[in-house]
Formats: C-alpha cells, sequence, structure tokens
C-alpha cells in the first residue's frame, strides 16, 4: 500500500485517461485494495449484479487488445479489469444479501420484503430495462476503480470501444447471453500523466430545477 493516498477530491481532479504505461507490475496488495474498494459500489436494491475479471496474463491482454480493434492499453497496462453485469442475478433467491442488511440493521421488515418481492426488477423486465440497470450498477463499481486507483498512485483507462463477442470469449463467457460487457478498465503506471483536455464550464452542464440546455 502507498503511504499517502490522495482524497477522494483530490483524485477526482487528478484522474485522468492513461493509454500507454510503463511494464511495471501492479503489486498485489495495491490491486487487493483496489478490488476491496471496487466491491464498496452501491447497487439497486444492493443487488451487487456486477462481477470483475482480473486479467493479468499475456495471453488474456492481447487477446483483450484483439477484442478492442488493436488498441495497445491492454497490451501495455499489466493488469485489464473486466465488468461483467450480471443481468439475471435478480432472479436468484439472494439470501445472503438480505440477510447481512437485516443483521446488521440497514434493512427493516418492510425494506427486506420489498427486496424479496423484487416488483421493482419484474417492472424493468418488463419494460425492457433489466439489463440497462445491471450495466449501471457495474459502470458505478468501474467509477469507482478509476477513482480509487488514482488515489492509490495508479493511472487507469476506461475502454468502451470493442467487440462484445470477442470480449466474452477472452473471459471465457462467450456461451453466456445473461451476462454483458460494461467496461474495460485498464490499470498501471504512465511516467507522464497526460495533460487535462478540459472540461466546459459548470455552468453549460449544471442545470437548477429544469434542464435549460
Amino acid at each position: 500500500m502507498n503511504a499517502q493516498t490522495l482524497s477522494v477530491p483530490a483524485a477526482i481532479r487528478a484522474r485522468r485517461t492513461v493509454r500507454h504505461y510503463r511494464p511495471d507490475p501492479v503489486p498485489a496488495e495495491l490491486l487487493d485494495e483496489l478490488l476491496d474498494l471496487a466491491t464498496q459500489a452501491p447497487s439497486a436494491w444492493n443487488m451487487q449484479d456486477r462481477s470483475i475479471v482480473v486479467v493479468s496474463s499475456e495471453t488474456g491482454r492481447k487477446a483483450l487488445s484483439e477484442a478492442a480493434f488493436g488498441q495497445p492499453q491492454p497490451l501495455e497496462a499489466p493488469v485489464v479489469l473486466v465488468f461483467v453485469a450480471e443481468t439475471a442475478a435478480w432472479e436468484a433467491a439472494n439470501t445472503d444479501i438480505s440477510a447481512q442488511a437485516t443483521g446488521s440493521g440497514a434493512w427493516n421488515e418492510q425494506f427486506t420484503a420489498m427486496f424479496e418481492s423484487r416488483a421493482e426488477f419484474h417492472s424493468l423486465r418488463d419494460r425492457g430495462l433489466i439489463r440497462e440497470n445491471a450495466v449501471k450498477n457495474a459502470m458505478i463499481a468501474a467509477t469507482y476503480v478509476m477513482l480509487a486507483a488514482t488515489s492509490l498512485g495508479l493511472a487507469s483507462a476506461p475502454m468502451n470501444g470493442w467487440d462484445p463477442e470477442l470480449v466474452k470469449q477472452a473471459i471465457g463467457i462467450a456461451d453466456r447471453d445473461d451476462l454483458a460487457i460494461t467496461v474495460m478498465v485498464t490499470i498501471g503506471y504512465t511516467d507522464a500523466p497526460p495533460p487535462h483536455p478540459g472540461r466546459r464550464p459548470r455552468e453549460r452542464t449544471v442545470h437548477t430545477e429544469l434542464y435549460a440546455g
């Protein structure tokens, strides 16, 4: 673990998308901390309907680079995290989720009953939004990872340009229609942090009460 870590506001301001990496490996303890922090990300009804596949082998990263149309990040970065949305996770009993939440006092009996009814998930399914819901939850976890990586002195890049079937093949889920690729995040070190590309003024993108674009 790094002795000094950035605060959340500092990590948000310092984070950059890094496309080229040094070959230095990510220490196991840093990667463990990063993954622990990722699992703290919230999800609708605490369903935790997302998984992370950690790819560090040369063969696996090469396959991911090929799935990403030859982009260099997976080849250069020592670790690639593939975020998988589990679109059918809500159909399982998931008693461990409700047991933990009731045991800690986070959920009362009424909330637990609502969770067990899955009413919101049935509604999402009926409206064709169940996949979108799981993808959103996985993307929240990916955002946690990128900010945590920056706070720990690591570089990262979100990758959204890839063939989903090739990515699924690379991580061994080619036959799983219930699983969807959300995003890939490369993790490693950079010698030269790229400059900030800039953002529009807050007044351009933040509105009060009503959208005024």
